[in-house]
């Protein structure tokens, strides 16, 4: 007889006996010990089944090799496995998906080829998760022979089983089988629905996804919020896009999407990510301000949307709030999200105190948050700073942090450090990527270094298969027509495989310019006006320039066409950070509750400088 009395050791979930079978306590506690992943209270758990001697109970084993694999220890499961002297497929589903949910899925497969060789049939478990475990590797030959087996099996009719192969396929680039998959189901569910708009939808492929959502509505399978959350990623871009946008949303508070905890955050950061990608970051706020639950990801999405719209204060401030008002703690998203913000000279104590904080939670070594920190620390002008983060001995260094350093360099105008570090880089195996090619390039062209820029670009493009593309080519242009090599850059524009876009023209601009050549300056911008006939710096640009050459009958030519395009030049702004806050001036402003001060201290300083070049005068007539 067991005992129906049931003592643990005293843990922090329980420190209580059980007065009820023995059996189904252990059940309760191998539940708790996967739900709070405890070692402790698993093998504890494990101590008193072999000590009741029921080892064997099949259903007992499964969630003992469940916990064994939550607590990390899927050898430890393989080990309760072996032990078993009846092994049915729940068992085997249960290692597989314990080694799957720990990475291990070779031996996944492994485990899937020994359960065919036992005589054990898989069930639609079995085959859903390895047809995921196939798409997740993008390896789409073990998929195949999980499709066929499903066929072989009967289980292909499984709606479940079918959705999974079909999501397997999408993720490996194999639509047409995807599409094969759908149209042979007998049964359709909106996840399948799902499967396919996703699939299309992260592929790029925005016709058929919209297509696809049609079809769905006329087939009378209503769109659910996972549905919904696939479509708004589509939604920015041109008005028609966004009014999609709109509409979705409309959908989501009309069928009450966002009742749900869950779903409310999962859809709000969806429709605030894209409202702040349509350049419409109030609206974004709003939905924000709306939502009934807020978690790190919520807030990361928001403090995103500023960032990416510039308004660095507002994602700065909303930062600070996460953390003093709902209490939620910065993980390593928000911070890689938050630093751009910082990114300013004034922004440098703000990147700082991020980078304590980084410290702190032992993030610091993550290396998405050093290079990110390594652009902000350079674009705050501490470079010093920048180089101890890279330096780091501890910092597994990718293509990307590399890439930070020499834009780095290249931004305070150190090419021939920028070009040693690119030198090492590649000593160290990396391969360049088009980002650290405009970086190096940038570095080149600020530092006057034609020689060493024209090669290095030669280099990327005819040993490492880089294409050309419009950031290269403006960065070629530029460098070649900062030292004053305007023709060459004219010719290298003309040749170049890619079609020149306004950084390309705009980059020969800014070299005219310098070097005063008139004639070069009015053949850009006559392209800058075809590239952007809506933006009104080209038209005043070009219409100065007439009127510098005193050709009044041009400047009237260009007024007249900014007049009929309704093109308005937003005034030139300037800015400056004090105790974390910014003050704005535009041209003549008087809207800053300061400007009389301003405008008084602003004559004091005139005054003091007329006097200082007339006193000069006086000096050099004696």
């Amino acid at each position: 007889m067991i005992n129906k009395t049931f003592a643990l050791v005293p843990s922090r979930y329980y420190s209580s006996a059980f007065e009820f079978d023995p059996v189904l306590a252990l059940l309760q506690f191998l539940h708790f010990s996967a739900i709070h992943t405890s070692l402790k209270l698993t093998r504890q758990s494990h101590s008193r089944i072999l000590t009741l001697g029921v080892s064997q109970k099949s259903f007992l084993a499964s969630k003992l090799i469940l916990a064994y694999a939550v607590c990390q220890r899927p050898f430890h499961s393989r080990l309760v496995f072996d032990s078993l002297q009846h092994k049915n497929v729940y068992l085997w589903n249960s290692l597989i998906n314990g080694f799957v949910k720990n990475g291990l899925y070779s031996e996944a497969f492994h485990l899937f080829n020994q359960l065919y060789s036992s005589n054990v049939l898989p069930d639609g478990f079995t085959l859903s998760t390895l047809s995921k475990v196939s798409g997740e590797l993008r390896t789409v030959f073990p998929g195949k022979s999980i499709h066929g087996k499903s066929i072989r099996t009967g289980f292909v009719s499984d709606t479940v089983v079918a959705n999974s192969i079909m999501s397997m396929y999408f993720k490996c680039g194999n639509f047409g089988e995807a599409r094969k998959v759908f149209d042979e189901m007998t049964e359709r569910n909106a996840g399948s629905w799902n499967v396919v708009i996703t699939g299309y939808a992260v592929s790029g492929h925005r016709e058929e996804t919209w297509e696809f959502f049609k079809q769905m509505q006329m087939d009378e399978v209503k769109p659910d919020a996972y549905t919904i959350s696939s479509l708004l990623p589509l939604c920015d871009g041109d008005v028609r896009k966004y009014d999609y946008g709109r509409e979705l949303h409309c959908y989501i508070v009309k069928n009450e999407l966002e009742l749900g905890i869950d779903s409310d955050v999962h859809l709000g950061c969806c429709l605030i990510d894209m409202y702040s990608r349509s350049n419409k970051v109030v609206v974004g706020r709003r939905v924000f301000d709306r939502m009934k639950c807020r978690n790190v990801f919520a807030w990361t999405a928001m403090i995103n949307g500023y960032v990416e719209h510039g308004d660095s204060d507002e994602a700065l401030n909303l930062f600070r709030d996460m953390q003093t008002i709902d209490g939620v703690e910065a993980n390593r998203v928000s911070l890689i999200s938050v630093l751009p913000a910082c990114s300013s000279f004034s922004g440098l104590l703000t990147g700082r105190q991020i980078h304590g904080f980084s410290i702190r939670k032992e993030l610091n070594n993550e290396v998405s948050i050093c290079n990110a920190l390594i652009d902000m620390y350079s674009k705050c002008g501490s470079l010093n700073s920048a180089r101890l983060v890279f330096e780091d001995d501890s910092l597994c260094k990718d293509a990307i942090t590399w890439s930070s350093m020499i834009s780095g360099y290249g931004l305070h105008g150190k090419g021939q450090e920028a070009i040693l570090l690119y030198d090492k880089m590649l000593q160290t195996g990396i391969k360049p990527d088009t980002i650290t090619t405009v970086g190096v390039l940038s570095a080149c062209s600020r530092s006057g270094l034609v020689k060493e820029g024209l090669n290095i670009y030669s280099s990327v493009i005819n040993n490492y298969g880089i294409e050309q593309t419009l950031e290269i080519c403006a960065c070629i242009v530029d460098m070649l027509g900062r030292a004053g090599l305007l023709d060459q850059a004219l010719y290298f524009i003309k040749a170049m495989s890619v079609e020149p876009g306004p950084s390309v023209w705009g980059a020969l601009v800014s070299s005219s310019i310098i070097h005063g050549d008139l004639e070069m300056q009015e053949l850009a911008y006559s392209f800058l006006i075809q590239l952007e006939p809506e933006n009104p710096s080209n038209y005043v640009s070009i219409s100065n320039l007439y009127a510098s050459s005193r050709r009044w009958d041009a400047v009237a030519e260009v007024r007249i066409m900014m007049k009929d395009k309704r093109l308005k030049k937003l005034p030139g702004c300037s800015w400056i950070s004090i105790n974390n806050k910014t003050h704005c001036f535009y041209v003549a402003d008087k809207a800053h509750p300061s400007s009389g001060l301003i405008y008084n201290m602003l004559d004091d300083l005139l005054l003091t400088m007329s006097d200082a070049v007339v006193s000069s005068h006086l000096e050099t007539s004696t």
